[in-house]
C-alpha cells in the first residue's frame, strides 16, 4: 500500500467495501463495557445480537437512537436478542450516557477504534463511528446490516427485521 493511499484511508476512514457482508462471520472482539463488564462476542453465541454503532454520546441523534432502543428493549429482548451500543467515547462517558438516559443495555467503549475498524464503520478522519447497525445471528454470522439509520425509528426497524429473520430461519 502506498503512503498516499494509506494516508487517505486514515484521514477519510474505511469504506463500505471494508465492512463484513451479510453471511460473513461477525468480527470477534473483546471490549470494556458499562458496569465493569468485559464483552466478548463469542460469549454471546446462541442468541441474537443487535450491535449498533453511533457517532457520539449525548448528541441529539445518538440520544434519540439510544432512547428508542431503550423503549423497545423488552420487545427486542423477547426475540432472544441483546442490544450493544458502540461508540469511540471513553468508558466514563459511556457510563454517564447510560445512567442519564436509563439505558437497560450495555455500551461499549471503542476508544482504541479496533471494533469500528473491524466492522468498517470508522468515520471521516477516524474521529467517530458511523451510524450502522449489525444484526448477528446465534451462530455468530451477520444476518443484516442497517446502513441508513433513522434514529427516531430504528427500534421499529430492528424489531421487524429480527422477526423476519427469525421466521425465515425457522422455515
Amino acid at each position: 500500500m502506498t503512503p498516499v493511499l494509506l494516508s487517505m484511508l486514515l484521514f477519510f476512514g474505511w469504506s463500505k467495501a471494508d465492512r463484513p457482508k451479510v453471511g460473513d462471520p461477525a468480527p470477534e472482539f473483546e471490549a470494556q463495557a458499562t458496569g465493569g463488564k468485559t464483552i466478548r462476542l463469542s460469549d454471546l453465541r446462541g442468541q441474537w445480537v443487535v450491535l449498533y454503532f453511533y457517532p457520539k454520546s449525548f448528541t441529539p441523534g445518538c440520544t434519540a437512537e439510544a432512547c428508542t432502543l431503550r423503549d423497545a428493549y423488552e420487545q427486542i429482548q423477547s426475540l432472544d436478542a441483546i442490544i450493544l451500543g458502540v461508540s469511540l467515547d471513553n468508558l466514563e462517558t459511556q457510563e454517564r450516557f447510560k445512567a442519564k438516559y436509563k439505558l437497560p443495555f450495555d455500551l461499549i467503549s471503542d476508544d482504541d477504534k479496533k471494533i469500528a475498524r473491524a466492522y468498517g464503520v470508522l468515520g471521516i478522519g477516524g474521529l467517530y463511528a458511523r451510524r450502522v447497525t449489525f444484526l448477528i445471528d446465534p451462530e455468530g454470522r451477520i444476518a443484516h446490516i442497517f446502513e441508513e439509520v433513522d434514529p427516531a425509528r430504528h427500534d421499529h426497524e430492528v424489531y421487524e427485521m429480527l422477526k423476519k429473520l427469525q421466521a425465515t430461519a425457522k422455515s
